[in-house]
């Protein structure tokens, strides 16, 4: 129970179905220059709890999450990839040391508030609220999670969480949803990544060649992105410029003023092409196979896109995937996350 709603509605559906539920805050890693604000999240976890008349505990992973979301993270970035945290800290944090407690304890299953749902024959399934569907950031479950994970909320789109809540008169019924990185909150990464990697600032360079501005340091840039560093060089009519290349040894971003662009010969980190490559792939149920097709997303909430598995080795987990039509440029550290149906089939991280 984070103290949202959606975890807190799980708690009072579980209840209501039968189950033995025990609340459970986790509490992680914080950097001591960031607000401290789990206190306050776990009063409203403890209230939710005690309004429901369940027994409560707060379990103590700092380190799992220092170690397995932040870590990762920082190391990341720092080798010019950008990673998906909170990727990393379901898989390490909520469905990996949580769970290992749980199971110790006694637990036959944990439940969380994702929108997302467990197919009869365990399958990982979209949420049903497509604007609110979490199976992107789930990826990394599988057969060995599935049969003990349950997704109370993965059946309802968020209104009608909204109004269980106050059905259940849960003293959080109002509270706004919470944004930003895993369980940390909303920060700005960049600063965030400032405390902790030395980054110079460096030449904005356009798709000619030519020095047209100054970033503070190409580490903290992905691919698409049109904010942080300044064009010195420009027109009031100027098009937005976007990232779709960085050069990390020289400390250089390539921008255009088309998203997909491709970057010069000179700038061979450009992700625009359609193939991706994985590595660290799972597949929720069963390992897809070469000329698979499948529905696509590089990015949360991107529109599926329609592609084709080139190559797969499970025992390796690496694999190829030919996007028909990319969207978005794809960004090495990031994950693809592939689709048939409703059923999410796995995912990988694209290098």
């Amino acid at each position: 129970m984070s103290g949202g709603v959606d975890s807190s509605v799980s708690a009072a559906l579980l209840k209501r179905a039968g189950h033995d539920v025990t609340g459970v805050f986790i509490k992680v890693w914080q950097p001591d220059w960031i607000e401290c604000n789990w206190r306050d999240e776990r009063r409203d976890a403890m209230r939710a709890a005690a309004h429901l008349e369940i027994p409560f505990v707060t379990l103590d992973l700092e380190r799992e999450y220092k170690e397995g979301v932040i870590d990762y993270m920082i190391a990341e970035y720092a080798a010019g990839r950008t990673p998906n945290p909170d990727v990393m800290c379901n898989r390490e944090v909520k469905f990996g040391a949580f769970w290992r407690w749980a199971k110790e304890q006694g637990a036959d299953a944990i439940a969380t508030g994702h929108y997302a749902r467990v197919g009869p024959s365990f399958e990982l399934l979209a949420g049903v609220d497509a604007n609110k569907d979490q199976s992107y950031f789930l990826w990394t479950l599988n057969q060995a999670d599935l049969p003990h994970v349950l997704f109370p909320v993965g059946h309802l789109i968020k209104s009608e969480v909204r109004a269980l809540a106050a059905e259940f008169g849960l003293p959080n019924a109002e509270k706004k949803d919470s944004q930003g990185l895993c369980f940390i909150g909303k920060v700005d990464v960049k600063e965030f990544l400032g405390h902790y990697i030395s980054a110079k600032p460096g030449a904005v360079i356009n798709d000619a060649g030519n020095v047209i501005g100054i970033h503070p340091g190409a580490l903290l840039f992905t691919m698409g992105e049109r904010h942080g560093f300044t064009i010195t060089h420009k027109t009031p009519h100027d098009a937005p410029y976007y990232v779709i290349a960085k050069d990390v040894a020289a400390n250089t971003l390539t921008v255009s003023n088309t998203k997909l662009a491709q970057a010069g010969a000179s700038h061979a980190d450009s992700t625009s092409a359609s193939s991706a490559r994985l590595i660290r792939t799972n597949w929720c149920k069963a390992v897809p196979i070469v000329g698979d097709e499948l529905s696509v997303r590089t990015r949360y909430r991107q529109p599926l896109m329609k592609a084709r598995v080139s190559f797969v080795d499970a025992a390796a987990k690496t694999a190829t995937l030919d996007i028909e039509t990319v969207t978005d440029p794809i960004t090495p550290g990031q994950s693809l996350v592939a689709y048939r149906g409703d059923a999410c089939v796995g995912g990988g991280i694209i290098v």
